[in-house]
Protein backbone atom coordinates (compact mmCIF):
# COMPACT_ATOMS: atom_id res chain seq x y z
CA UNK A 1 0.00 0.00 0.00
CA UNK A 2 1.17 3.45 -1.00
CA UNK A 3 2.27 5.71 1.63
CA UNK A 4 3.58 9.37 0.38
CA UNK A 5 3.74 11.21 3.43
CA UNK A 6 4.90 10.63 7.31
CA UNK A 7 1.80 12.08 8.91
CA UNK A 8 2.39 10.78 12.80
CA UNK A 9 3.92 13.84 14.80
CA UNK A 10 6.42 13.13 17.74
CA UNK A 11 5.59 15.01 20.68
CA UNK A 12 9.33 14.61 21.19
CA UNK A 13 9.97 17.56 18.84
CA UNK A 14 7.68 19.77 21.11
CA UNK A 15 10.32 19.75 23.55
CA UNK A 16 13.10 20.22 21.73
CA UNK A 17 15.14 23.64 21.54
CA UNK A 18 15.02 25.35 18.15
CA UNK A 19 18.20 25.25 17.66
CA UNK A 20 17.95 21.47 17.17
CA UNK A 21 15.31 21.57 14.92
CA UNK A 22 16.88 23.91 12.25
CA UNK A 23 18.31 22.02 8.86
CA UNK A 24 22.01 23.07 7.42
CA UNK A 25 21.25 25.48 4.49
CA UNK A 26 21.65 22.89 1.83
CA UNK A 27 18.95 20.24 3.56
CA UNK A 28 16.73 22.90 3.79
CA UNK A 29 16.63 23.99 0.29
CA UNK A 30 16.69 20.37 -0.96
CA UNK A 31 13.39 19.77 1.69
CA UNK A 32 11.41 22.98 0.35
CA UNK A 33 12.05 21.69 -3.19
CA UNK A 34 10.81 18.23 -2.95
CA UNK A 35 7.71 18.86 -0.80
CA UNK A 36 5.62 18.55 -3.91
CA UNK A 37 2.91 16.12 -5.01
CA UNK A 38 4.17 15.53 -8.38
CA UNK A 39 7.31 13.63 -7.00
CA UNK A 40 4.68 11.06 -5.74
CA UNK A 41 3.36 10.15 -8.97
CA UNK A 42 6.09 7.87 -10.63
CA UNK A 43 5.49 5.49 -7.48
CA UNK A 44 1.39 4.92 -7.52
CA UNK A 45 2.29 2.21 -10.53
CA UNK A 46 4.05 -0.12 -8.14
CA UNK A 47 1.90 0.35 -4.89
CA UNK A 48 -1.76 -0.59 -4.36
CA UNK A 49 -3.62 2.83 -3.33
CA UNK A 50 -5.02 0.81 -0.53
CA UNK A 51 -4.49 -3.30 -0.16
CA UNK A 52 -0.90 -4.50 1.34
CA UNK A 53 1.30 -3.45 3.60
CA UNK A 54 2.07 0.04 4.07
CA UNK A 55 5.28 1.18 2.19
CA UNK A 56 8.06 3.37 3.83
CA UNK A 57 6.61 6.98 2.76
CA UNK A 58 7.85 8.07 -0.49
CA UNK A 59 8.63 11.71 0.68
CA UNK A 60 10.99 9.88 3.15
CA UNK A 61 12.22 7.42 0.30
CA UNK A 62 13.15 10.43 -1.42
CA UNK A 63 15.13 12.27 1.17
CA UNK A 64 17.03 9.33 2.24
CA UNK A 65 18.24 8.20 -1.31
CA UNK A 66 19.58 12.05 -1.57
CA UNK A 67 21.29 11.51 1.50
CA UNK A 68 22.79 8.25 -0.08
CA UNK A 69 23.80 9.89 -3.22
CA UNK A 70 24.98 12.95 -1.97
CA UNK A 71 27.07 12.45 0.74
CA UNK A 72 28.18 8.75 -0.97
CA UNK A 73 26.93 6.29 1.83
CA UNK A 74 26.03 2.06 1.40
CA UNK A 75 22.42 1.89 2.23
CA UNK A 76 23.81 0.02 5.78
CA UNK A 77 25.76 3.12 6.92
CA UNK A 78 22.89 5.21 5.45
CA UNK A 79 20.62 4.21 7.36
CA UNK A 80 22.82 4.03 10.70
CA UNK A 81 23.73 7.95 10.39
CA UNK A 82 19.88 8.72 9.66
CA UNK A 83 19.07 7.08 13.08
CA UNK A 84 21.99 8.86 14.95
CA UNK A 85 21.23 12.34 14.03
CA UNK A 86 18.46 14.74 14.53
CA UNK A 87 18.66 17.03 11.72
CA UNK A 88 18.68 13.94 9.08
CA UNK A 89 15.66 12.97 11.04
CA UNK A 90 13.72 16.20 10.44
CA UNK A 91 14.84 15.75 6.99
CA UNK A 92 13.68 12.72 6.01
CA UNK A 93 10.63 13.28 7.64
CA UNK A 94 11.16 10.63 10.69
CA UNK A 95 10.32 11.52 14.10
CA UNK A 96 13.12 11.98 16.62
CA UNK A 97 11.44 8.44 17.84
CA UNK A 98 9.96 6.70 15.09
CA UNK A 99 11.87 3.94 13.43
CA UNK A 100 14.15 4.11 10.22
CA UNK A 101 13.54 2.04 7.56
CA UNK A 102 15.52 -0.97 6.98
CA UNK A 103 18.06 -1.07 4.36
CA UNK A 104 16.60 -3.91 3.13
CA UNK A 105 13.94 -2.45 2.11
CA UNK A 106 15.29 0.94 1.06
CA UNK A 107 17.18 -1.88 -1.56
CA UNK A 108 13.65 -4.05 -2.42
CA UNK A 109 12.14 -0.32 -3.24
CA UNK A 110 14.80 0.81 -5.55
CA UNK A 111 14.96 -2.06 -7.26
CA UNK A 112 11.21 -2.74 -7.90
CA UNK A 113 10.72 0.68 -9.10
CA UNK A 114 14.24 0.79 -11.60
CA UNK A 115 14.88 3.11 -13.72
CA UNK A 116 12.03 4.45 -15.23
CA UNK A 117 10.74 5.51 -11.75
CA UNK A 118 14.27 7.67 -11.61
CA UNK A 119 14.27 8.57 -15.09
CA UNK A 120 10.62 9.94 -14.70
CA UNK A 121 11.23 11.98 -11.40
CA UNK A 122 14.56 13.71 -13.09
CA UNK A 123 12.13 14.78 -15.35
CA UNK A 124 9.83 15.97 -12.96
CA UNK A 125 12.57 17.94 -11.37
CA UNK A 126 13.43 19.64 -14.72
CA UNK A 127 9.70 20.61 -15.31
CA UNK A 128 9.58 22.00 -11.98
CA UNK A 129 12.93 24.08 -12.43
CA UNK A 130 11.51 25.23 -16.33
CA UNK A 131 8.11 26.59 -14.52
CA UNK A 132 10.23 28.61 -11.68
CA UNK A 133 12.37 29.75 -15.00
CA UNK A 134 15.66 28.82 -13.14
CA UNK A 135 16.89 26.27 -16.68
CA UNK A 136 18.77 28.10 -19.18
CA UNK A 137 19.23 26.60 -22.59
CA UNK A 138 21.16 29.31 -24.50
CA UNK A 139 23.97 26.76 -24.62
CA UNK A 140 24.42 23.38 -23.89
CA UNK A 141 27.62 20.76 -24.25
CA UNK A 142 27.57 17.33 -25.06
CA UNK A 143 30.19 14.36 -23.88
CA UNK A 144 30.74 10.91 -22.94
CA UNK A 145 32.14 9.05 -20.53
CA UNK A 146 32.52 5.49 -19.11
CA UNK A 147 31.03 4.30 -15.82
CA UNK A 148 32.92 1.66 -14.51
CA UNK A 149 30.91 -2.05 -13.35
CA UNK A 150 31.09 -3.08 -10.21
CA UNK A 151 33.72 -5.92 -11.55
CA UNK A 152 37.22 -7.29 -10.51
CA UNK A 153 39.54 -7.14 -13.73
CA UNK A 154 39.01 -9.96 -15.80
CA UNK A 155 41.81 -12.54 -17.20
CA UNK A 156 40.76 -15.58 -18.89
CA UNK A 157 42.15 -17.66 -15.95
CA UNK A 158 40.19 -15.14 -13.37
CA UNK A 159 36.95 -15.71 -15.21
CA UNK A 160 37.72 -19.87 -15.63
CA UNK A 161 38.18 -20.03 -12.15
CA UNK A 162 35.69 -17.62 -11.10
CA UNK A 163 33.22 -20.10 -13.30
CA UNK A 164 34.17 -23.49 -11.53
CA UNK A 165 33.78 -22.35 -7.80
CA UNK A 166 30.57 -20.27 -8.15
CA UNK A 167 29.08 -23.73 -9.89
CA UNK A 168 30.83 -25.53 -6.35
CA UNK A 169 28.90 -23.48 -4.60
CA UNK A 170 25.97 -23.38 -6.18
CA UNK A 171 25.47 -27.10 -6.19
CA UNK A 172 26.17 -27.25 -2.57
CA UNK A 173 23.34 -25.17 -1.90
CA UNK A 174 20.73 -26.64 -4.59
CA UNK A 175 21.55 -30.08 -2.76
CA UNK A 176 21.27 -28.38 1.08
CA UNK A 177 17.78 -27.36 -0.10
CA UNK A 178 16.76 -30.20 -0.99
CA UNK A 179 17.22 -31.57 -4.52
CA UNK A 180 19.50 -33.46 -6.33
CA UNK A 181 21.04 -34.94 -3.31
CA UNK A 182 22.34 -38.59 -4.79
CA UNK A 183 23.27 -36.94 -8.14
CA UNK A 184 26.75 -37.07 -8.63
CA UNK A 185 28.58 -34.02 -8.89
CA UNK A 186 32.71 -33.30 -8.49
CA UNK A 187 34.22 -30.20 -6.83
CA UNK A 188 36.78 -28.90 -9.26
CA UNK A 189 37.89 -25.70 -7.22
CA UNK A 190 40.86 -26.67 -5.69
CA UNK A 191 42.20 -28.06 -9.11
CA UNK A 192 40.98 -24.78 -10.89
CA UNK A 193 42.78 -22.77 -7.87
CA UNK A 194 46.21 -24.68 -8.05
CA UNK A 195 46.40 -23.90 -11.94
CA UNK A 196 45.47 -20.11 -11.00
CA UNK A 197 48.32 -19.92 -8.58
CA UNK A 198 50.82 -21.69 -11.20
CA UNK A 199 49.69 -18.96 -13.73
CA UNK A 200 50.55 -16.02 -10.94
CA UNK A 201 53.98 -17.90 -10.44
CA UNK A 202 55.10 -17.62 -13.70
CA UNK A 203 54.30 -14.53 -14.40
CA UNK A 204 56.21 -12.84 -11.82
CA UNK A 205 59.58 -14.45 -13.84
CA UNK A 206 61.77 -11.92 -14.85
CA UNK A 207 64.27 -13.29 -16.05
CA UNK A 208 64.15 -12.25 -20.10
CA UNK A 209 65.31 -15.98 -21.18
CA UNK A 210 62.37 -17.57 -19.52
CA UNK A 211 59.13 -15.20 -20.46
CA UNK A 212 58.76 -17.58 -23.69
CA UNK A 213 58.58 -20.51 -21.59
CA UNK A 214 56.40 -19.01 -18.91
CA UNK A 215 53.95 -17.96 -21.97
CA UNK A 216 53.58 -21.44 -23.16
CA UNK A 217 53.05 -22.20 -19.39
CA UNK A 218 50.25 -19.75 -19.39
CA UNK A 219 48.90 -20.83 -22.41
CA UNK A 220 48.89 -24.47 -21.55
CA UNK A 221 47.70 -23.50 -17.71
CA UNK A 222 44.45 -21.58 -19.67
CA UNK A 223 43.72 -24.57 -21.64
CA UNK A 224 43.74 -27.03 -18.34
CA UNK A 225 41.32 -24.40 -16.76
CA UNK A 226 39.17 -24.09 -19.94
CA UNK A 227 38.82 -28.08 -20.05
CA UNK A 228 37.96 -28.22 -16.44
CA UNK A 229 35.23 -24.83 -16.68
CA UNK A 230 34.09 -26.85 -19.61
CA UNK A 231 33.67 -30.40 -17.59
CA UNK A 232 31.87 -28.66 -14.88
CA UNK A 233 29.20 -26.89 -16.70
CA UNK A 234 28.60 -30.25 -18.35
CA UNK A 235 28.71 -32.26 -14.99
CA UNK A 236 25.78 -29.27 -13.56
CA UNK A 237 23.24 -30.34 -16.04
CA UNK A 238 22.48 -33.35 -14.56
CA UNK A 239 21.64 -31.58 -10.90
CA UNK A 240 19.51 -29.07 -12.70
CA UNK A 241 17.65 -31.29 -14.52
CA UNK A 242 16.68 -33.02 -11.13
CA UNK A 243 16.53 -30.33 -9.01
CA UNK A 244 13.90 -29.06 -11.33
CA UNK A 245 11.94 -31.85 -10.99
CA UNK A 246 12.58 -32.10 -6.92
CA UNK A 247 11.06 -28.37 -6.82
CA UNK A 248 7.97 -29.61 -7.48
CA UNK A 249 7.86 -31.38 -3.98
CA UNK A 250 9.05 -28.55 -2.27
CA UNK A 251 7.39 -26.45 -0.58
CA UNK A 252 6.57 -23.07 1.27
CA UNK A 253 9.91 -20.93 1.33
CA UNK A 254 11.88 -24.03 1.36
CA UNK A 255 10.66 -23.67 -2.52
CA UNK A 256 11.75 -19.95 -3.26
CA UNK A 257 15.25 -20.50 -1.87
CA UNK A 258 15.56 -23.75 -4.04
CA UNK A 259 13.80 -21.77 -7.17
CA UNK A 260 16.40 -19.31 -6.49
CA UNK A 261 19.74 -21.31 -6.54
CA UNK A 262 18.52 -23.26 -9.61
CA UNK A 263 17.76 -19.69 -11.61
CA UNK A 264 21.27 -18.69 -10.72
CA UNK A 265 23.06 -22.26 -11.25
CA UNK A 266 21.27 -22.34 -15.23
CA UNK A 267 22.92 -18.30 -15.24
CA UNK A 268 26.40 -19.60 -14.05
CA UNK A 269 26.42 -22.92 -16.37
CA UNK A 270 25.49 -21.09 -19.27
CA UNK A 271 28.20 -17.60 -18.93
CA UNK A 272 30.40 -20.56 -18.27
CA UNK A 273 30.13 -22.03 -21.53
CA UNK A 274 30.79 -18.71 -23.06
CA UNK A 275 33.56 -17.76 -21.29
CA UNK A 276 34.96 -21.03 -22.33
CA UNK A 277 34.08 -20.41 -25.84
CA UNK A 278 35.42 -17.02 -25.86
CA UNK A 279 39.09 -18.05 -24.20
CA UNK A 280 39.63 -21.12 -26.59
CA UNK A 281 39.12 -18.55 -29.29
CA UNK A 282 42.04 -16.53 -27.70
CA UNK A 283 43.76 -19.26 -27.02
CA UNK A 284 43.81 -19.97 -30.90
CA UNK A 285 44.62 -16.43 -32.04
CA UNK A 286 41.62 -14.77 -32.41
CA UNK A 287 40.50 -11.83 -30.48
CA UNK A 288 37.05 -11.97 -29.23
CA UNK A 289 34.76 -9.06 -30.34
CA UNK A 290 34.45 -7.07 -27.37
CA UNK A 291 30.54 -6.16 -28.39
CA UNK A 292 29.89 -9.59 -26.94
CA UNK A 293 32.57 -10.14 -24.80
CA UNK A 294 31.70 -11.34 -21.10
CA UNK A 295 33.83 -10.00 -18.61
CA UNK A 296 32.01 -11.31 -15.67
CA UNK A 297 29.82 -13.55 -14.48
CA UNK A 298 27.75 -11.76 -11.74
CA UNK A 299 27.63 -8.70 -14.41
CA UNK A 300 26.37 -9.97 -17.93
CA UNK A 301 26.01 -6.58 -19.38
CA UNK A 302 29.32 -5.28 -18.78
CA UNK A 303 31.88 -4.27 -21.60
CA UNK A 304 35.30 -3.60 -22.66
CA UNK A 305 35.19 -0.01 -23.63
CA UNK A 306 38.95 1.48 -24.91
CA UNK A 307 38.33 5.64 -24.76
CA UNK A 308 41.77 6.47 -25.01
CA UNK A 309 42.97 7.38 -21.49
CA UNK A 310 46.91 6.97 -20.64
CA UNK A 311 45.80 5.46 -16.71
CA UNK A 312 43.14 3.25 -18.33
CA UNK A 313 43.48 2.49 -21.73
CA UNK A 314 40.45 -0.37 -21.43
CA UNK A 315 37.30 0.34 -19.17
CA UNK A 316 34.67 -2.37 -18.02
CA UNK A 317 31.33 -0.84 -17.69
CA UNK A 318 28.66 0.95 -19.84
CA UNK A 319 28.95 4.46 -22.02
CA UNK A 320 26.90 7.22 -20.78
CA UNK A 321 26.50 10.77 -22.11
CA UNK A 322 25.71 13.95 -20.37
CA UNK A 323 24.06 16.76 -21.92
CA UNK A 324 24.53 19.90 -19.60
CA UNK A 325 23.82 23.57 -19.28
CA UNK A 326 26.29 26.92 -18.43
CA UNK A 327 24.87 26.61 -15.13
CA UNK A 328 25.89 23.04 -14.53
CA UNK A 329 22.45 21.53 -14.31
CA UNK A 330 22.44 17.76 -16.09
CA UNK A 331 19.61 17.98 -18.61
CA UNK A 332 19.93 14.68 -19.97
CA UNK A 333 21.64 11.56 -19.57
CA UNK A 334 21.82 8.41 -20.84
CA UNK A 335 24.01 4.83 -20.28
CA UNK A 336 24.29 2.74 -22.81
CA UNK A 337 25.52 -1.29 -23.04
CA UNK A 338 29.03 -1.58 -25.20
CA UNK A 339 30.58 1.00 -26.78
CA UNK A 340 28.24 3.34 -29.21
CA UNK A 341 29.27 6.05 -31.64
CA UNK A 342 28.71 8.93 -30.30
CA UNK A 343 27.38 11.28 -33.15
CA UNK A 344 24.43 8.94 -33.60
CA UNK A 345 23.38 10.23 -29.67
CA UNK A 346 23.31 13.48 -29.63
CA UNK A 347 19.88 14.89 -31.57
CA UNK A 348 17.81 12.43 -29.77
CA UNK A 349 19.29 13.64 -26.82
CA UNK A 350 18.79 17.46 -27.92
CA UNK A 351 15.22 16.63 -28.83
CA UNK A 352 14.75 14.64 -25.44
CA UNK A 353 15.53 18.56 -24.03
CA UNK A 354 13.36 20.14 -26.08
CA UNK A 355 10.45 18.07 -25.02
CA UNK A 356 11.37 19.01 -21.22
CA UNK A 357 12.23 22.17 -21.71
CA UNK A 358 9.75 23.56 -24.64
CA UNK A 359 12.64 25.53 -26.59
CA UNK A 360 15.55 24.28 -28.43
CA UNK A 361 19.10 25.12 -27.35
CA UNK A 362 20.69 28.24 -29.27
CA UNK A 363 23.86 26.99 -29.37
CA UNK A 364 25.13 23.27 -28.65
CA UNK A 365 29.08 22.36 -28.51
CA UNK A 366 30.37 18.96 -28.31
CA UNK A 367 34.04 17.18 -28.95
CA UNK A 368 35.20 15.90 -32.15
CA UNK A 369 33.74 12.34 -31.70
CA UNK A 370 30.57 14.13 -32.90
CA UNK A 371 31.74 15.47 -36.19
CA UNK A 372 30.06 14.74 -38.48
CA UNK A 373 28.07 16.58 -41.23
CA UNK A 374 24.83 14.57 -41.00
CA UNK A 375 24.99 15.73 -36.74
CA UNK A 376 25.07 18.99 -37.92
CA UNK A 377 22.31 19.12 -40.27
CA UNK A 378 19.68 16.92 -38.01
CA UNK A 379 20.40 19.85 -34.86
CA UNK A 380 19.46 22.30 -37.29
CA UNK A 381 16.47 20.72 -38.27
CA UNK A 382 15.95 21.32 -34.64
CA UNK A 383 16.25 24.39 -34.39
CA UNK A 384 19.18 25.04 -33.04
CA UNK A 385 20.83 28.35 -34.46
CA UNK A 386 24.57 27.38 -33.63
CA UNK A 387 26.58 24.36 -33.74
CA UNK A 388 30.18 24.28 -32.84
CA UNK A 389 31.44 20.70 -33.71
CA UNK A 390 34.58 20.12 -34.76
CA UNK A 391 35.16 17.51 -37.94
CA UNK A 392 36.41 14.39 -37.73
CA UNK A 393 39.88 13.70 -39.83
CA UNK A 394 40.89 16.40 -42.49
CA UNK A 395 38.58 19.46 -42.93
CA UNK A 396 38.27 21.57 -46.09
CA UNK A 397 39.61 25.27 -46.27
CA UNK A 398 36.16 26.27 -45.50
CA UNK A 399 35.82 24.14 -43.13
CA UNK A 400 38.87 25.33 -41.35
CA UNK A 401 37.70 29.22 -41.50
CA UNK A 402 34.68 28.39 -40.00
CA UNK A 403 36.30 26.40 -37.25
CA UNK A 404 38.97 29.47 -36.79
CA UNK A 405 35.79 32.30 -35.97
CA UNK A 406 35.84 33.70 -32.62
CA UNK A 407 32.53 32.21 -31.55
CA UNK A 408 33.45 29.08 -32.81
CA UNK A 409 36.58 28.92 -30.69
CA UNK A 410 34.69 30.24 -27.77
CA UNK A 411 32.46 27.82 -27.37
CA UNK A 412 34.72 25.21 -28.10
CA UNK A 413 36.66 25.98 -25.17
CA UNK A 414 33.28 26.36 -22.89
CA UNK A 415 32.80 22.75 -24.06
CA UNK A 416 35.58 21.68 -22.59
CA UNK A 417 34.20 22.41 -19.19
CA UNK A 418 32.15 19.29 -19.58
CA UNK A 419 35.00 17.40 -18.19
CA UNK A 420 34.64 19.11 -14.80
CA UNK A 421 31.53 18.03 -14.80
CA UNK A 422 31.72 14.10 -15.07
CA UNK A 423 34.54 14.62 -13.05
CA UNK A 424 32.25 16.23 -10.44
CA UNK A 425 29.52 13.51 -11.28
CA UNK A 426 32.52 10.80 -10.65
CA UNK A 427 33.73 12.28 -7.40
CA UNK A 428 30.60 13.26 -5.90
CA UNK A 429 27.74 11.14 -6.90
CA UNK A 430 28.43 7.69 -7.87
CA UNK A 431 29.18 7.87 -11.26
CA UNK A 432 33.12 6.54 -10.71
CA UNK A 433 31.41 2.71 -10.36
CA UNK A 434 28.51 1.62 -10.31
CA UNK A 435 27.54 -0.12 -7.37
CA UNK A 436 25.42 -2.64 -8.82
CA UNK A 437 25.25 -5.22 -11.53
CA UNK A 438 23.21 -5.17 -14.78
CA UNK A 439 22.37 -2.41 -17.42
CA UNK A 440 19.44 -1.73 -15.64
CA UNK A 441 20.45 -1.24 -11.89
CA UNK A 442 23.39 0.62 -13.17
CA UNK A 443 21.06 3.40 -15.03
CA UNK A 444 18.93 3.21 -11.75
CA UNK A 445 21.63 3.96 -9.35
CA UNK A 446 23.28 6.70 -12.13
CA UNK A 447 19.94 8.62 -12.32
CA UNK A 448 19.32 8.86 -8.36
CA UNK A 449 23.04 10.29 -8.59
CA UNK A 450 22.08 12.88 -11.25
CA UNK A 451 18.69 13.50 -9.56
CA UNK A 452 21.03 14.47 -5.96
CA UNK A 453 23.21 16.66 -8.31
CA UNK A 454 20.20 18.73 -9.99
CA UNK A 455 18.52 19.20 -6.35
CA UNK A 456 21.71 20.55 -5.48
CA UNK A 457 22.43 22.85 -8.36
CA UNK A 458 18.45 24.13 -8.95
CA UNK A 459 18.08 24.90 -5.19
CA UNK A 460 20.98 26.85 -4.90
CA UNK A 461 19.93 28.27 -8.22
CA UNK A 462 16.88 28.92 -6.80
CA UNK A 463 17.70 30.66 -4.15
CA UNK A 464 20.38 32.90 -5.52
Amino acid sequence: MLRTRNDQPSLWESVLPEVCLRLPAELERVDAWLDDDRFFAPFRAYFHARIGRPSVPVETYLRLMFLKYRYRLGFETLCAEVADSISWRLFCRIGIDGTVPHPTTLMKITTRCGEATVLALNETLIAKAVQAKLVRTGKVRADTTVVSANVAYPTDSGLLAHAIVKIGKLVRRVKAAGAAKRTRFRDRSRAALVRVHAIGARLRLRQAAAKDQARAAVLRLTGELAGLAQTTATDAYPVLDNARRALRRVGGRARGRLRRAINELAATVQRARRVVAQTRRRLCGVVPDAATRLVSLHDPDARPIAKGRLGKPVEFGYKAQIVDNEDGIVLDYDLREGNPADAPQLAPAIARIIGRVGTAPHAVTADRGYGEAAVDKALYDLGVKTVAIPRKGQPGAARRDHEHRPGFRKLIKWRTGTEGRISHLKHRYGWARAGVAGRDRAATWCGHGILAHNLTKITAIAAG
